[in-house]
């Protein structure tokens, strides 16, 4: 039995005095171009106050980000929809929104893929700990479509991505997000954090899958490196071991200001259309190796502000 809804929306059920933040996000690339967006419909609440819903939206080309945000009070939920923020929703056969007269997408989501519970234990989703719940309702997916971006239709045809959800009460301390999708459907979703517990920070903690030809492994313990524009990773779990790399100029990157539920800050950045390299060892058999060139996420999430990456004027919250 599945540990949770994959799609329920949970800020309905927030008490006024508690503090909350909530976002589905869509990845989607182009196969063959390094071409790409990242748009994320958010719930940020905090605590005495009623919930708020933004709009965000990255078109990634090589040149250099195109960002822009709306906030909008009175976000919804019900029906086909998982959220509706304003005009805008998302559900499970596609998303659609717009902010100004400049941008806007209508996007339709296919999926063969059984979603992704990114925690290795049911509890961890229903208890209050930990504070940031992850998921992946498609891990997997293809997208069809169209973007608009300043006057510029751009078609969206068998774009590969993924549809993320997740929640909670407080971001972790420090993380990062990888996504991976090959034109085999092989792929790699991974959310690896360092978690604040009173005064003692944790090592590294690594949730996420590796899926092969169908068959999927769970990662659970990481090594890495990290900077703004790249980082090499050692992930591993029963049976498998993955190392590799991601990266990207540090000029494809967006940086936005995410704000937890108590106003602390962090500085996130994203690049959806880096390169990303990876070697998997199984057992006794030969390493194999996947490769997804202008195509792959990398997400930084971090308190230092000193990371050379222009932050987008929006605030959240």
């Amino acid at each position: 039995m599945a540990p949770v809804d994959p799609s329920a929306v949970r800020f309905p059920a927030v008490p006024t005095r508690a503090g909350h933040y909530e976002s589905f996000y869509l990845k989607l690339c182009h196969p063959s171009e390094p071409l790409g967006a990242w748009i994320r419909y958010t719930v940020h609440k905090r605590p005495g106050d009623p919930p708020n819903g933004s709009l965000w939206f990255t078109l990634f080309e090589p040149d250099g980000p195109r960002a822009a945000k709306l906030t909008a009070p009175d976000p919804a939920t019900g029906g086909r929809h998982w959220l509706r923020v304003g005009e805008a929703r998302i559900g499970a056969d596609g998303a659609s929104g717009r902010i100004g007269d400049e941008i806007a997408w209508d996007l339709t989501i296919e999926d063969s893929e059984q979603p992704l519970w990114h925690l290795p234990l049911g509890w961890m989703y229903r208890a209050p700990v930990p504070r940031t719940k992850v998921l992946s309702p498609a891990p997997a997916a293809r997208f069809s479509g169209s973007l608009a971006v300043d006057g510029r239709e751009i078609p969206v045809d068998g774009w590969r991505g993924m549809v993320g959800h997740n929640w909670g009460a407080q971001h972790a301390e420090r993380w990062i997000w990888l996504h991976g999708l090959t034109g085999d459907g092989d792929w790699l979703d991974a959310a690896i954090g360092k978690v604040k517990l009173g005064l003692v920070t944790t090592p590294w903690i690594a949730n996420g899958a590796l899926s092969l030809a169908g068959d999927r492994f769970a990662l659970r313990k990481a090594q890495l490196t990290e900077a703004p524009g790249h980082c090499t990773f050692t992930l591993s779990g029963s049976g498998v071991r993955v190392r590799g790399s991601v990266s990207a100029p540090l000029e494809r990157f967006v940086g936005w200001v995410y704000a937890d539920p108590d106003g602390s800050e962090h500085h996130t950045v994203n690049c959806s259309i880096a390169d990303m390299r990876l070697s998997v060892s199984r057992g006794g058999k030969a390493a194999s190796e996947l490769v997804v060139e202008g195509g792959a996420a990398y997400e930084l999430g971090m308190r230092e502000q000193d990371h050379g990456i222009p932050i987008q004027p929006f605030p959240d919250g």
